[in-house]
């Protein structure tokens, strides 16, 4: 039986939203609030080498920067905070489930210090993970806080991976894999280690999980756009397809080529979640929602989702709704199918009260 439409199924996945939730149009995704830069990869990838070799840029500057690493003693700390006026150590751990308040506190303390000038002024926050920390929890933590969400945003979720351990640490350790499917951009390291079929066994291995756009930096270099820069949309060749099954990861896109109303997207979303929520790594993406004049930024991760954002207007000329998947054993048919049987009921529904009309 197809999945009923909105007020008969599953709680919305934007409950308490009025009937169209997006607030005022604004003119980018992250309106006045703090973009939040998160630097993740396995340990030895070269995340601290990269991240102190970006503080020496102009686009680099009044970055503050948390740490997070397993140990007693914070060695990245004390590298990184030469080169930053605002550098704080997250509490030993990885940010899981234990480590999730200290950085939801360590952001609310970093910004009333910046108010109140007891730390130097900042434009962004970056921050290292651990090299075994899962980035999933992090996103779970800016869906979840609405009040740490007014003051800082999640920018881009960016993974390092080195090309000498980078292929064998993706086979072996599930933490690894996690980081390279879930980042918004991968950067690769230590490429002039290693011979080019080497880079090209790890540039495999990442596109087996993840599609994202992908920078190979020279000794710890790489352009700065390329980590600070926001892309409103996803940046991924939506035309290349499904990446290939990767110890029950996947990667896919969805493209929509005409807009879709907002309660299609939407039950679609809550039974998608209600059904398989743990299994759904994250959603991002740009919708072309019939109602509205703008595209509509969302962001979902698991069971819960950041509130949708209607932009002024679309960031380039394709007008298509575009959906990034990272899913855990969930098929891009599945979805696809579900997606299409609501659309279907709601078009029978629309058939069904013109002909009563």
């Amino acid at each position: 039986m197809p999945p009923p439409l909105a007020g008969s199924g599953p709680q919305s996945l934007f409950a308490g939203t009025e009937a169209l939730p997006f607030g005022r149009r604004q003119r980018r995704a992250r309106g006045p609030r703090l973009p939040v830069v998160v630097v993740t990869g396995f340990l030895g990838a070269g995340k601290t080498t990269l991240i102190r070799a970006l503080l020496t840029t102009p686009e680099g500057a009044n970055t503050a920067i948390v740490v997070n690493e397993f140990g007693e003693i914070g060695i990245d700390q004390a590298l990184l905070r030469s080169s930053s006026d605002v550098t704080v150590l997250l509490g030993n751990g990885c940010l899981c489930c234990n480590v999730r308040t200290d950085l939801q506190e360590t952001l609310r303390t970093l910004f009333a210090d910046r108010a109140t000038g007891r730390v130097p002024s900042f434009a962004r926050v970056v921050i290292e993970t651990s090299g075994l920390a899962d980035p999933g929890p992090i996103l779970q933590t800016f869906v979840t806080d609405r009040a740490l969400g007014r003051e800082f945003y999640l920018q881009a979720l960016v993974t390092v991976i080195d090309c000498v351990n980078g292929a064998g640490n993706l086979e072996h350790m599930p933490e690894a894999r996690k980081q390279a499917a879930l980042a918004d951009r991968i950067i690769l390291t230590k490429a002039d280690l290693v011979d080019p079929p080497a880079v090209a066994r790890v540039e495999a291995a990442i596109a087996a999980l993840n599609q994202a756009p992908m920078a190979i930096a020279e000794r710890g270099v790489v352009a700065p756009a390329f980590v600070l820069d926001e892309p409103i949309a996803p940046e991924r060749p939506y035309d290349r397809g499904e990446a290939a099954h990767s110890h029950d990861l996947d990667s896919f896109a969805l493209i929509f080529d005409e807009p879709l109303p907002w309660a299609v997207f939407e039950q679609a979303m809550a039974v998608l979640t209600a059904m398989r929520g743990s299994d759904l790594l994250r959603v991002k993406g740009i919708v072309a929602v019939a109602e509205c004049r703008g595209p509509v930024v969302v962001h979902v991760v698991q069971h819960l989702a950041h509130p949708p954002v209607e932009l002024e207007a679309w960031p380039d000329a394709d007008r298509r709704s575009r959906l990034v998947f990272v899913t855990r054993g969930l098929s891009r048919a599945a979805v696809e199918a579900l997606f299409g049987g609501v659309r279907a009921v709601a078009a029978d529904r629309s058939r069904g009260s013109r002909h009563s009309n």
